[in-house]
């Protein structure tokens, strides 16, 4: 899916006030790293690395895994592409099936299609090797699988794959996998994303961390330079100096969770329980997509359209907290439309 996915800023030319469309949060201070990539600049004039190697090494001591087991690529998005392709050829197309329940990110079935692989939503209705997709937080729903419960599949299932993508778990408070109990097994894929982690996605920075024979594999079918000098630049300046953007966890998830009462308290809206810093709403009465144009031509305001969703109808949107008086004004808009959608006229 090129189209389609959060943070449309692109076409709303200039009118938004504030973005609850992507998953992230949209006031980190990358000041330092600003300030770093301007004096190397330079970097633009020569090609990077073919392969990344001083970021994979970053990562590498930052996970207390070897180099070896780090794969690191153009944004989550292109790991999940090469994973697919890997399991294409590990097993052959018709040797296995990807596992995909939803709602969920919708690029694990796109790769999947793209390599012409099978695709089901319940392993229990399907014979032979499986490869399960999970996004661990799930997007859209804020849901978080257990730890403990994800290791003890990968170690009941040995001839299954497990790719688990962490790309929320700054997140969260819940615990998730680390590096280390993933490469130990030769059975899960861990992903994750920098431009998650450190609100940067202009830079598109990911990785996927597994034992080394996948490793290999993933590596082997990767695009030679993939990561750009000045994307390399900043993920190992980010990994070594120790940066961190984000706010307090437990201020902000309760700031989320403060954003998920005041919405579910409107007539007409309705919240899922959410354990990280987004979630996933249903409007009655008009559809998501009048919602999100409303809100952004009348308020500035941008929300995700969830109706793209596997599973999802049209009423389902997605919105990430901010900042107090920003989802105060989510809020208040809200409100005010969903108030017009029960009554159906405009309110003045």
């Amino acid at each position: 899916m090129i189209y389609g996915h959060g943070d449309d800023l692109y076409r709303y030319d200039g009118m938004i006030r504030a973005n609850f469309s992507s998953n992230i949060y949209q006031h980190a201070d990358l000041g330092a790293l600003k300030r770093h990539l301007a004096e190397r600049l330079d970097l633009i004039g020569s090609y990077p690395e073919p392969a990344p190697l001083r970021l994979e090494s970053a990562l590498a001591d930052e996970s207390g895994i070897s180099t070896d087991e780090v794969t690191a690529t153009n944004g989550a998005t292109e790991a999940i592409y090469t994973i697919a392709h890997y399991l294409a050829e590990r097993f052959g197309r018709d040797g296995f099936t990807n596992i995909i329940s939803g709602p969920t990110f919708s690029e694990y079935a796109d790769a999947c299609r793209m390599y012409g692989c099978r695709t089901a939503a319940d392993g229990h209705a399907v014979s032979g090797r499986k490869a399960y997709w999970l996004c661990n937080p799930n997007n859209p729903t804020g849901t978080v699988r257990t730890a403990d419960s994800l290791l003890e599949a990968a170690d009941a299932r040995p001839d299954d794959v497990f790719i688990i993508d962490q790309s929320y778990e700054h997140y969260t408070l819940e615990p998730t996998i680390t590096d280390k109990e993933a490469v130990n097994r030769g059975n899960i894929i861990l992903l994750h994303s920098m431009t998650k982690r450190f609100c940067v996605p202009g830079l598109r920075l990911g990785y996927a961390t597994a034992c080394r024979s996948i490793s290999d594999g993933l590596k082997s079918l990767r695009r030679p330079w993939s990561v750009n000098a000045l994307a390399a630049e900043a993920g190992t300046f980010l990994i070594y100096n120790n940066v961190s953007v984000l706010p307090p966890l437990d201020s902000y998830l309760g700031e989320a969770q403060r954003l998920s009462d005041m919405l579910g308290a409107i007539s007409g809206i309705s919240v899922r329980e959410t354990k990280t810093n987004f979630m996933l709403a249903r409007i009655e009465g008009r559809t998501a997509a009048w919602l999100k144009e409303r809100l952004a031509r009348e308020y500035g305001l941008l929300i995700r359209d969830a109706a793209n969703f596997s599973v999802l109808d049209a009423h389902y949107f997605r919105v990430a907290a901010q900042t107090p008086e920003e989802d105060d004004m989510l809020t208040n808009a809200v409100k005010a439309l969903a108030q017009e959608a029960e009554t159906g006229g405009r309110i003045i």
